[in-house]
């Protein structure tokens, strides 16, 4: 938990956290969600953030990364100070990548737990962000790596091994079926619905990005159809477990037209 210092009824506290949304509040308030490295997801409120000159305005964007200090009184958090750590330059030059930031931002936002720690996920987002923002892989395989990777956090990691009708592990045909969660072979596969076809590649990947260590996660190589079978087996996994569509993913979709 977040390290509280007590003043009569009052708390103070200090965390990292990477902003999730804003809202505007009043004339030149925020309300901010939160992903800390010590809470997991807070809401707060910015106070005078809007104003012109205001020392919290850039610690204060969606898609920042920033070491805040906040007032606590009954309950509710406001930022009392606030420090940008780390601001994605990248993706505030480019429309596409700022839309597909926004996209994590509103998954992590809407997988993870208020006030339970979960860094793993914290880490994931900066992770994601980072590359992203500094061009490292392919857009298409950062979101599917963490779109995947989100799903194993927050407790819907696929079984990948081998199919769970036959027991073959080296399939030519993989089909991954969205509803079990589960990678069939194409003969094994009949009866099932919502099915992602795959390939061998494609399986490979979605098999490193489920173990792979954090700091590793998007270091493997596909392109062309396996790539596409990736991209498309993670986005659909992650929409058909959570039931819900994303606005920022419409978006991003929609401008890349």
């Amino acid at each position: 938990m977040i390290p509280r210092a007590k003043v009569g009824t009052y708390m103070f506290t200090t965390t990292n956290a990477l902003v999730l949304r804003e809202v505007r509040y009043k004339e030149a308030d925020r309300i901010l969600t939160l992903l800390t490295s010590t809470d997991g997801k807070i809401t707060v409120k910015a106070r005078g953030a809007l104003r012109k000159g205001s020392k919290t305005a850039a610690a204060t964007q969606q898609l920042t990364y920033s070491e805040m200090t906040l007032f606590g009184n009954r309950g509710k958090w406001t930022v009392n100070e606030a420090v940008v750590k780390e601001t994605f330059t990248g993706l505030r030059s480019d429309v596409e990548n700022l839309a597909l930031g926004c996209y994590f931002a509103e998954c992590l936002e809407a997988l993870s737990v208020e006030d339970q720690p979960e860094p793993a996920i914290l880490q994931l987002g900066l992770n994601s962000l980072y590359a992203l923002s500094r061009g490292l892989y392919p857009p298409e395989q950062i979101k599917a790596a963490f779109e995947l990777r989100l799903m194993c956090l927050t407790g819907y990691t696929p079984a990948l091994s081998a199919c769970p009708a036959c027991g073959c592990q080296e399939m030519e045909q993989p089909v991954l079926s969205l509803t079990r969660g589960s990678v069939f072979c194409r003969s094994c596969a009949a009866g099932q619905d919502q099915l992602a076809r795959l390939c061998p590649a494609s399986l490979a990947a979605l098999r490193y990005i489920v173990s792979a260590p954090a700091k590793q996660l998007f270091s493997f190589r596909l392109e062309g159809e396996a790539l596409q079978r990736l991209c498309a087996a993670a986005e659909r996994y992650l929409l058909l477990q959570t039931e819900r569509q994303f606005s920022t993913l419409s978006y991003w979709k929609n401008i890349r037209i």
